[in-house]
């Protein structure tokens, strides 16, 4: 099954240009990209690792993080191999820069993955480890299986997609979670090796052209894109672009790939940037890797309610109706609500769901 026509590309010259992404990546045969999954052969682009899985396993939707969309459900998750992106903190570092596509041990096909999710119980099927976008075929193609069984489509994605990609592959999903890695041009390029503006566009994208519910998510990395002017800066674009009701998660960052000499986010940190975020006019804001009861809980905007209380990745309460109104005060959240909470918990369970 590995190995599929790709289907964003043309040629320029002697050279195939990839264009699912803002690097354009211009190949000669038998050449790589950035991602390293998309490949030339010959006169056509070929992703490398259709139907191929890092690994499957199934959390719960908070773990995304998605806080308004199913919460307590669970979720089937999994990625590929490649980045197209070269973030120095990357918490998913083995998979995201693997160059051993023989690694990917798991080989499903949509339908199976569809079938699997189903009778697991799980609400979504998440794309995510890895980013989506670089896999985007693959993505749709299990995307639409899903939906053909009532299981809904999540991508976890960095947003740095080009508009012709990113039109297919956010049609077809029912939720992401889009990383904003921080609110300067400098950072992303010295960081991350990719351009803020293209992400600023995935996000305006999402929320004005396309009925896909999404929320974002911050790493504050100590001394690097977590003081009080970038993440004022930040807030005020995500109420003045994207409205006051987007989901906005801090997160904390641990040492990790190429950046093991800088600290751990401290609480203090995460809890100073979720003021921050309020009192500039955004309503939900989370705390993550971390355990902040405060930070974790839904709060009415209307009457101040906790209306889904959380303790890392349980509910242990839930205060909403089908509609998704505050039950004290008919106030409605935005997001994507069932009258009652999944009860799935903190749970991680690895599944094996290969067909041979």
């Amino acid at each position: 099954m590995a190995g599929a026509v790709a289907r964003w590309w043309h040629p320029v010259g002697d050279r195939i240009q990839c264009d699912v992404c803002p690097r354009e990546c211009r190949l000669k045969d038998g050449q790589r990209g950035f991602c390293f999954v998309r490949l030339r052969e010959g006169d056509q682009l070929v992703l490398d690792t259709y139907g191929r899985s890092s690994g499957f396993c199934i959390d719960p939707i908070e773990k995304k993080p998605l806080n308004h969309f199913y919460p307590g459900t669970s979720v089937l998750s999994f990625g590929t191999a490649g980045c197209n992106l070269g973030c120095k903190f990357c918490q998913n570092w083995d998979i995201s820069t693997s160059r051993e596509i023989d690694s990917l041990a798991d080989e499903a096909s949509p339908e199976r993955i569809a079938e699997v999710a189903q009778a697991r119980g799980c609400e979504s099927v998440a794309f995510t480890y890895n980013d989506p976008t670089i896999f985007a075929e693959y993505a749709i193609d299990v995307a639409a299986a899903c939906r053909e069984r009532g299981v809904h489509p999540v991508a976890v994605s960095a947003g740095y997609i080009s508009p012709a990609p990113r039109r297919e592959l956010y049609a077809a999903m029912d939720a992401a979670n889009i990383d904003l890695k921080g609110f300067t041009e400098e950072f992303y390029q010295r960081v991350t090796g990719a351009k803020l503006s293209v992400v600023l566009d995935t996000l305006t994208y999402l929320r004005h052209e396309t009925e896909c519910w999404f929320e974002v998510t911050t790493l504050l990395i100590p001394g690097h894109n977590d003081s009080d002017a970038e993440i004022r800066a930040m807030s005020e674009w995500i109420v003045a672009e994207l409205g006051d009701d987007v989901p906005h998660h801090f997160s904390a960052f641990h040492p990790d790939h190429r950046m093991r000499d800088v600290p751990r986010t401290p609480l203090s940190t995460l809890q100073r940037a979720r003021q921050i975020a309020l009192d500039t006019g955004e309503k939900f804001v989370y705390t993550g890797n971390v355990h902040d009861a405060e930070g974790d809980t839904t709060w009415c905007p209307g009457c101040g309610a906790a209306v889904i209380e959380r303790d890392w990745y349980r509910i242990l309460g839930y205060h909403l109706d089908a509609a998704g109104r505050c039950r004290e005060c008919g106030t409605a959240i935005p997001g994507r609500f069932a009258e009652r909470a999944g009860n799935f918990g903190a749970r991680r369970i690895p599944v094996r769901i290969a067909e041979h």
